[in-house]
């Protein structure tokens, strides 16, 4: 018998339902069973008595419990959940869930398990509504955003994350045995994004793993994540790469907006604010004075060239105190905070940027450095040309101007949310933990 999805169970004579088993209330007479699927959640009425084969079921069954109904739906107005409740004819277990071993939300008589309890169980606590919200909010935020590149006439590319070299500097990168000889895991697409503009294609996007070998323990790094990478050429600044930042963030908060605005508002408390164009953009030595101006913070004279921790959670009241505006772009960093392939203006300082959303650093973006004899200057500097080699080799035969950036998805989730990287991720992964 063809399956039923909860959602369209209403007016159907005789149905088959799969799904969880959120709920139970047996009593003598009568049997309730909550059953959960994808779509929704839906009333299993049992009048007990009737038939032995159906009570033996329901008396076995456990909270989580995998089950099959076949029965028909009844409307009724007595049924709170959705008005409309399933008598069944046959429930079948599929699978006999044993105790759970966390407490996924808090209850009478117990507090919630911690985040690193509930990771160790992380697929009993995505059972929850929450988490399910959560990924549906995060597919419908990436699929707008590839929506709108792709009606910008970009293209969808798969780069590799096996590598022969560093991605960028030769540091924080994890390092694998390849056969017999050594590899990396990619810290970025960087170098094939821009591959890509040499190989005349003008215009890519990649969503892909992105691995980072920091022994960070904030409550937004990770050790690996999914980027949101592009690139596009025949740019006249880094200021058109800005420019379709701020419309692609746009657009992508308008339609999470449009379809969980008020489903984000009620479950998690974070509304979703659909921002405005263009966005603040600032100079970084300007924002510091404003910083100290506003709220006596005084940035170390070694960090001035640098956006620092603290003044990145200074710029959420900033941002809306002097803008209205939840984003800022940070602008004018100095050359040696950079990475070599920014492009630099005459006076040497890099032509990118920093965006802001709601007090914490989501992009670094640039227009690149295209020419062959500046870039690998800018690599000599550094002292990254060995390391590199491969990557000059793309701006020797002819590259267009072009820049682009990277979002990570799972940390656009988490502010979108209100949530700790941990909570955000389908899995995190951070120096302590590899599993599951």
């Amino acid at each position: 018998m063809e399956r039923t999805y909860v959602r369209d169970v209403r007016g159907a004579e005789e149905i088959c339902v799969k799904g969880f088993v959120e709920n139970i209330r047996n009593k003598k007479t009568m049997a309730f069973i909550v059953l959960r699927d994808v779509t929704g959640k839906v009333q299993v009425t049992v009048e007990k008595g009737n038939d032995e084969a159906l009570d033996a079921a329901v008396n076995a069954l456990t909270l989580d419990s995998v089950i099959t109904v076949i029965g028909k739906a009844v409307e009724s107005e007595y049924v709170k959940l959705g008005g409309v409740e399933i008598y069944p004819k046959e429930i079948r277990i599929e699978s006999l869930a044993a105790a759970l071993p966390i407490d996924r939300e808090e209850g009478k008589g117990h507090e919630r398990s911690s985040i690193d309890q509930r990771i160790d169980y992380r697929w009993i606590d995505l059972r929850t509504d929450k988490n399910q919200l959560l990924f549906k909010v995060q597919s419908t935020l990436v699929g707008a955003m590839r929506e709108y590149l792709l009606g910008k006439r970009f293209t969808e590319i798969h780069t590799p994350k096996l590598i022969g070299a560093a991605s960028e500097s030769g540091a924080d990168v994890f390092e694998v045995q390849y056969f017999d000889r050594k590899a990396y895991l990619a810290q970025s697409p960087q170098f094939y994004k821009q591959m890509a503009m040499a190989a005349g294609m003008e215009r890519i996007f990649e969503v892909g793993p992105v691995f980072r070998a920091e022994k960070s323990f904030t409550n937004k790094h990770t050790t690996e994540f999914t980027g949101f990478d592009l690139e596009f050429s025949y740019i006249d600044s880094y200021r058109d790469v800005m420019k379709l930042e701020e419309e692609l963030l746009t657009y992508a908060l308008g339609k999470v907006s449009e379809q969980y605005g008020e489903e984000i508002e009620r479950v998690f408390g974070q509304k979703v604010v659909v921002p405005t164009t263009p966005f603040p953009v600032i100079r970084l030595a300007d924002l510091y004075q404003e910083l100290e101006k506003e709220y006596g913070y005084k940035v170390p004279d070694e960090e001035k060239g640098d956006l620092t921790t603290e003044a990145e959670h200074l710029c959420l009241d900033f941002a809306q105190k002097k803008y209205g505006h939840e984003f800022l772009f940070v602008t004018d960093y100095s050359a040696e905070k950079r990475a070599f392939y920014h492009m630099r203006d005459e006076n040497g300082v890099p032509q990118g940027y920093d965006l802001i959303w709601r007090g914490c650093e989501i992009t670094t973006g640039a227009q690149r450095e295209h020419r062959y004899d500046v870039l690998k200057a800018q690599c000599d500097e550094k002292g990254l040309t060995e390391d590199v080699k491969f990557y000059l080799e793309f701006f020797k035969y002819g590259c267009p101007p072009h820049g682009g950036f990277g979002l990570g998805v799972d940390r656009l989730t988490m502010l979108l949310l209100g949530l700790t990287i941990k909570e955000a991720m389908f899995i995190f992964r951070g120096p302590n933990r590899l599993n599951p």
